[in-house]
């Protein structure tokens, strides 16, 4: 992995940074350190973090200091997130975080170019805003979100443009996970190469 230093980003802008667990997909369970960037034009009107759509509500922190508050905490594996965080240029943020010790994962529609030096890499695509050919294969998890059975279908169009070793979940939407998650179960026993991903941190009241 290339750790060059490429980008002129000293500051980006923060909603929200919080140590918790990952409540999601493959690292579900694990201690992580959440960086929320604002800033999203993908426009999901299920979104349950709109308030991050602005990038300009929200405060320009410098990296030096994302990284610095992040390393108080034990755990070192940070996430980056959204909004949609590929808004931004994020590598002197990864590239500093990594050389801290930890590892970074990225939560992404995967609508905008890769920048960043990741560990891992989570594409979930949005009809509002396809995903690229990049992100699709350089996808190490697919996690698409199911609002009705019609999203099986769009999971399977994107399912086929990752590479053979990409981990592959469907998850509920939260609000629709009563009605929702029985047709998934159904669908995974159907087709095992998938596996199911709930929102853990929301049924364990955690951020």
């Amino acid at each position: 992995m290339d750790f060059a230093q490429t980008s002129v980003i000293t500051t980006l802008p923060v909603m929200e940074a919080f140590y918790t667990i990952q409540g999601e997909g493959f690292h579900q369970g694990r201690a992580a350190y959440f960086i929320r960037l604002g800033g999203c034009n993908v426009g999901c009107f299920w979104c349950d973090v709109k308030e991050s759509w602005d990038a300009d509500k929200h405060p320009k922190i410098a990296i030096d200091e994302i990284v610095e508050t992040a390393s108080k905490e034990p755990g070192r594996l940070a996430v980056i997130t959204g909004g949609e965080p590929l808004m931004h240029n994020l590598d002197e943020l990864t590239y500093r975080l990594q050389s801290e010790g930890f590892e970074t994962n990225i939560e992404t529609s995967g609508s905008f170019p890769l920048s960043g030096h990741w560990n891992w890499i989570c594409v979930s695509p949005k009809k509002f805003r396809p995903p690229t050919d990049e992100a699709l294969a350089n996808a190490n998890e697919l996690k698409v979100i199911i609002y009705n059975k019609n999203d099986f279908a769009w999971a399977e169009k994107h399912a086929a443009n990752v590479s053979a070793e990409c981990k592959l979940y469907l998850q509920p939407e939260w609000e629709r996970a009563p009605i929702m998650t029985p047709p998934i179960i159904d669908y995974i026993k159907e087709n095992p190469r998938w596996e199911l991903s709930l929102q853990i941190h929301k049924y364990i009241n955690v951020p």
